[in-house]
C-alpha cells in the first residue's frame, strides 16, 4: 500500500498529472477478464486524472436527469441519497464496466401479488429492448441495455402500477442478486413505497414516488460515443517498418471495433494514420480504445486516442494526449467521466520496466540507496584528507558507491 502511494507520487510528479492508479486491483473471476486485468497490470497501465470530477449528490442528479431525460423523471418524485458517493474516481468500478459492459439487471417487486400486471410489464420490458430472465406472480427480473434504460423503464413501469394503486419496488444491478439485494436493502430504507434504487459513482441512491405519475416522454435519450484514434509519429513508424505494416495494424484495429464492439467506421482511409469509429456505448468505446492503444503497441505503433460526444470532441480528447507524458509520447486514451476528463496511460517499455523494478525489488532499492547514502557521507567526512598521496575530494566514494550499485542490480 505504502510502495504503491510511494510509485503513484513519482510518477504524479513526472507525468504532472495525478496518477490515481497504477495496474488494477480487480480481481478476475472468468477468461475475459482475466485477459484485461493480466494486461493491464503487465503493462502497468495508469488511470490519470486530466480535470478532477467534482463528485456531489446535487452533480450526480444532474447528471441523472441528462442521461435519462428530464421528460422520463417526473417532478412527483423525491431523489435520496441512501450512501454516499466517493468524492473520487473508483477504478475497480471503472475497468469493471469495461470489462463487463453497460448492460444491467433489473428487479421488479409487487406489494400485492397481481399475474395480470407482471403480463403487462413483461411487454413493455420487450418492446424496450430488454430480456426477461425469471418472473412470478409477484416478482420479475429482467437484463436491460443500460442503467438509464433500467431506471427509465422501471419509472414507466412504476407509474403503471400506481394507476392500479400497487406499490411498486424496482432495483438495478450489475448481476439479477445484486439487484435484489439492493431491493431488499432499500425496503429497510423508506419501506412498502414505489421507486428505484441504484448506484452512481460508488453511492447508493434511490428514487421514490408517493402519488401517480402523469404522462412520461417515454424515449430514451441518444448519445453518439465517438472514437477517434491516430497514429503518433507514423511517418517515423513507416520509415522504421514500413507503410504496409501500418495499414494492418489500422485494418486490424478497424475489424476489431466493428466486429467485437459493434462500431461503424465512419472516417477511414486504407493506408491513413487515423480513425474515426461511432459506438453503441461509452463502455464499448473505453474498450476498443484500450484494446487498440495495447494491440498497437504490441506491434510497435503508439496510439493517441480521445472519446467524446461527437467528433470534434473525440479529436479534441485526442489531441490533450499529446501533453500527458514523461519525455517521449506513449499510447494514451483521453475521456470523461462525470464532469472530469480522465486518461489510460501506457507506459513506455523502459518506464514499465522501472515500475516493475521498483515493485518486485523494493528491498534492493532501500538497500543500495542506503549504501550510496554512506558512503557519499564518509567520503564528505574524508573530505581534503591525503590517501597515499591523493586528496580525497568528497565525492569518489559516492562515486565508487553508484558504480557498484549499478552492477549490482545489473548483474542480480
Amino acid at each position: 500500500m505504502v510502495k504503491d502511494k510511494i510509485l503513484r507520487g513519482i510518477f504524479t510528479f513526472l507525468i504532472r498529472h495525478r496518477v490515481v492508479s497504477i495496474g488494477t486491483k480487480y480481481y478476475p473471476t472468468n477468461d475475459r477478464e482475466r485477459e484485461y486485468v493480466d494486461m493491464i497490470n503487465y503493462t502497468h497501465t495508469m488511470l490519470l486524472e486530466v480535470e478532477k470530477a467534482h463528485i456531489t449528490t446535487e452533480n450526480i442528479f444532474q447528471n441523472l436527469l441528462k442521461e435519462v431525460g428530464r421528460g422520463n423523471i417526473p417532478e412527483n418524485r423525491r431523489f435520496l441519497e441512501l450512501k454516499p458517493a466517493e468524492n473520487d474516481v473508483n477504478e475497480y468500478a471503472l475497468l469493471s464496466n469495461i470489462i463487463m459492459g453497460s448492460d444491467r439487471y433489473l428487479y421488479l417487486e409487487l406489494f400485492q401479488r397481481n399475474w395480470q400486471i407482471i403480463e403487462e410489464f413483461v411487454k413493455q420490458i420487450t418492446e424496450n429492448n430488454g430480456q426477461i430472465v425469471e418472473k412470478s406472480d409477484s416478482e420479475l427480473v429482467a437484463r436491460l441495455l443500460s442503467k438509464n434504460d433500467a431506471i427509465r423503464v422501471s419509472i414507466e413501469l412504476i407509474k403503471l402500477g400506481l394507476e392500479k394503486s400497487i406499490d411498486v419496488r424496482a432495483a438495478v444491478g450489475m448481476t439479477g442478486a445484486a439487484a435484489i439485494e439492493r431491493s431488499i436493502n432499500l425496503n429497510r430504507e423508506i419501506g412498502e413505497t414505489s421507486g428505484i434504487g441504484f448506484t452512481k459513482l460508488g453511492g447508493e441512491f434511490a428514487i421514490t414516488f408517493s402519488s401517480e405519475i402523469g404522462e412520461l416522454e417515454g424515449s430514451p435519450v441518444v448519445y453518439d460515443n465517438y472514437l477517434f484514434i491516430d497514429a503518433i509519429n507514423s511517418t517515423g513508424f513507416i520509415e522504421e517498418y514500413g507503410r504496409d505494416q501500418l495499414v494492418e495494424i489500422m485494418n486490424e484495429i478497424k475489424s476489431f471495433i466493428q466486429s467485437d464492439c459493434k462500431g461503424k467506421i465512419e472516417g477511414y482511409r486504407v493506408g491513413g494514420d487515423d480513425l474515426i469509429a461511432n459506438l453503441p456505448t461509452k463502455d464499448a468505446a473505453l474498450r476498443a480504445g484500450i484494446d487498440s492503444a495495447w494491440h498497437a503497441l504490441n506491434n510497435g505503433a503508439r496510439m493517441r486516442i480521445g472519446i467524446g460526444k461527437s467528433r470534434r470532441e473525440a479529436g479534441e480528447r485526442a489531441q490533450m494526449a499529446d501533453n500527458i507524458k514523461i519525455w517521449n509520447n506513449s499510447p494514451v486514451m483521453v475521456f470523461d467521466l462525470a464532469d472530469g476528463v480522465y486518461a489510460y496511460y501506457v507506459p513506455s517499455e523502459f518506464t514499465r520496466t522501472v515500475v516493475g523494478f521498483l515493485y518486485d525489488k523494493t528491498g534492493q532499492v532501500i538497500f543500495i540507496f542506503i549504501f550510496v547514502f554512506l558512503l557519499t557521507l564518509i567520503g564528505w567526512n574524508l573530505m581534503g584528507r591525503s590517501l597515499g598521496g591523493y586528496v580525497l575530494g568528497g565525492w569518489e566514494l559516492g562515486f565508487l558507491g553508484i558504480i557498484l550499485a549499478l552492477l549490482y542490480a545489473v548483474t542480480r
